[in-house]
């Protein structure tokens, strides 16, 4: 069952405090400003094993209405489908999915005669792409489509990661896959093109790229569609940017958040305020927070991101996350975030609290 909390511990209130203390209560009042949280409107219902990845469905003819949909990361895993309350879609969820990290979700794709909108997972264990349609989750190509075909080095079939790029100018849906070990050689990721059948879909490899350091893996992939790029996370180490039009070539375009991370970078969400500004955020899991970057980098160098903020959420040792501008409702009204906590939840904010603390901080 979902749990509404509506509490809103603000920053700057807090700072202000800090800075009348002695200085034996100065930290005391540092300890609780790192315990102080943003707090969340809405947990979603527990999941049987391990919630790992989220993402959200912007329904077209009432926005209210739109899906979460988030993946249960076990051999015996699933993809669960929640209301914007957090409450469990039981008709929706689907199961037998062998241990489903991440999850993403595109629209109008063109696949046999129909278009749909779909969400994607990687299945690990079997390192197939299973696709389904939104919102009724059927899915499109019965047990999914094998990626990584020939690779045999250790792990580097397992799937991770899991990205949609739908290009503004060409229509094309490309999906970017990410997995648990591969080389050092620019080629871990993988992209491949969505590509309609009689049927269903099929998925055409068009490039192999991306920077790995070798230090643990790649799993949190973002897109920015409108600007064209791709950032994803190599663990402990930063936040890697190339283009996401596999014809605009290979060429890393920056390498950031290599600092002030506790251990590892893991999900990365992109929360737009124009056509070319607003946020990047980056979980530092270990201790709760979530850094946040300039969409549109440094003045004179749109690759240069300079840490803007530390957000302290509740979430417990976030892996993904997902963030929409869209208004979703009264409770939404300037978007929705939403990120996986480690006990089986997804935790569900207002975006208007985490921008009332970018913006005071």
């Amino acid at each position: 069952m979902q749990r509404k909390i509506t509490m809103f511990l603000g920053g700057a209130g807090l700072l202000a405090g800090f800075a009348c203390s002695s200085p034996k209560e100065e930290i005391n009042t540092e300890v609780s400003l790192q315990e102080e949280k943003i707090k969340p409107l809405y947990v979603t219902g527990a999941l049987d094993h391990d919630s790992d990845d989220p993402a959200i469905w912007i329904n077209p003819d009432d926005a209210s209405q739109s899906l979460i949909v988030g993946t249960d990361k076990d051999s015996l895993g699933a993809l669960y489908v929640f209301d914007l309350k957090g409450n469990i879609i039981d008709s929706l969820v689907r199961k037998g999915i062998q241990r489903p990290n991440n999850v993403d979700i595109g629209y109008g794709l063109q696949a046999g005669d129909r278009k749909v909108d779909f969400a994607v997972t990687g299945e690990r264990l079997t390192s197939r792409l299973r696709f389904y349609s939104l919102p009724d989750m059927t899915e499109i190509n019965a047990g999914g489509i094998e990626v990584y075909l020939g690779e045999t080095g250790p792990e580097y079939k397992d799937l991770m990661g899991v990205a949609v790029y739908q290009s503004p100018e060409s229509g094309k849906t490309y999906v970017i896959a990410g997995r648990k070990n591969g080389p050092t050689d620019g080629t871990y990721l993988w992209q491949y093109e969505v590509k309609s059948t009689a049927t269903g879909i099929e998925l055409e490899l068009v490039r192999k790229f991306g920077n790995y350091s070798g230090n643990k893996e790649i799993e949190a992939i973002a897109v920015d569609a409108e600007m064209g790029y791709i950032y994803y996370s190599d663990e402990g180490v930063g936040v890697r940017k190339y283009y996401a039009d596999p014809g605009k070539g290979n060429e890393e375009l920056a390498l950031f958040a290599t600092e002030g991370f506790t251990k590892d970078h893991e999900g990365i969400s992109i929360y737009k305020t124009g056509d070319a500004t607003g946020y990047i955020l980056v979980s530092d899991q270990e201790v709760n927070y979530f850094h946040v970057f300039p969409r549109e980098g440094a003045e004179g160098n749109p690759h240069e991101h300079q840490l803007i903020s530390k957000l302290p959420l509740s979430t417990i040792s976030s892996d993904g996350s997902e963030v929409t501008n869209k208004a979703l409702g009264p409770d939404f009204p300037k978007g929705l975030f939403v990120a996986m906590s480690d006990d089986k939840t997804f935790q569900i904010y207002n975006w208007e609290d985490l921008e009332k603390f970018i913006k005071n901080n």
